[in-house]
């Protein structure tokens, strides 16, 4: 079987963000805040446990971004993963979710893979929607959300549980091949081991450069970024305290922090 993870590299949350007026985009400053987006992260592991059940199974990581974005598929290597492509782009541009999973559809491994896993999304952009986009384009079924992935014991399918709306999960039967999302909960990824981190430094990835690849007409763009405005807006609670507890209750549960 051979499986193939689309993983991307995304900002540490508390990282330094500024806006970048020539590239239109914004800027991270330093260069070691960034690591594997938590989505991708259980998709490789769900991959590599369903490598440990059946027996020859191939995992291949894909990832498309600037050159430190490298690091990212040499962790999902480090992971149990088995090889790698990057596809590399000019720099921290914005690329919108139809041009992304164009490119990735290109890549002979995702049209000769029997099980594609992504992310149910990012935690920069936080669209979800690069993973529906490649199992359009390359006419696969596909399952959004998924918490639980069992592979049938004819190999021919896919039997997955996913989370809808109200908390509720619905059951899935999918024909082989196909392409998943994953939903975070689903596992706790592993780190890397000591033998296959060294494994993966020497591995030689597969790369590609997306400026030498077939153009897509992109359907969305960037008009402006600008970062979120700080707004620091207090409530004084008056009255005795009897009336302070009621008031703050009244808010909690207005926000829905209390059930």
């Amino acid at each position: 079987m051979k499986l193939l993870v689309c993983v991307k590299q995304v900002p540490e949350p508390e990282a330094l963000v500024t806006i970048d007026k020539d590239a239109g985009w914004v800027k991270i400053h330093d260069t070691s805040a960034f690591r594997m987006n938590h989505f991708d992260e259980c998709a490789v592991e769900a991959a590599v446990q369903i490598k440990e059940r059946v027996p020859g199974t191939d995992v291949h990581i894909l990832s498309v971004g600037p050159e430190r974005s490298e690091a990212v598929i040499r962790r999902a290597i480090g992971m149990g993963a088995d090889h790698g492509t990057h596809m590399v782009t000019p720099g921290d541009t914005f690329v919108d979710p139809s041009t992304l999973a164009g490119w990735m559809t290109t890549l002979s491994e995702a049209s000769g893979a029997d099980l594609i896993l992504c992310g149910a999304m990012s935690e920069d952009l936080m669209q979800g929607q690069v993973g529906p986009l490649m199992a359009e384009y390359l006419s696969l079924p596909c399952a959004t959300a998924v918490v639980h992935v069992k592979i049938m014991p004819t190999g021919e399918g896919v039997q997955v549980e996913r989370e809808i709306e109200g908390g509720y999960r619905e059951t899935v039967a999918l024909q082989l091949p196909a392409l998943l999302t994953i939903q975070t909960g689903i596992n706790q990824p592993r780190y890397p081991s000591l033998s296959n981190l060294l494994r993966a430094n020497k591995l030689k990835l597969n790369t590609l450069y997306v400026d030498t690849m077939d153009e897509f007409v992109s359907p969305q763009g960037v008009r402006q970024v600008t970062l979120p405005r700080k707004l620091r807006d207090g409530v004084f609670l008056e009255g005795t305290a009897s009336q302070k507890a009621e008031q703050l209750l009244t808010i909690l549960s207005d926000r829905s922090f209390l059930a």
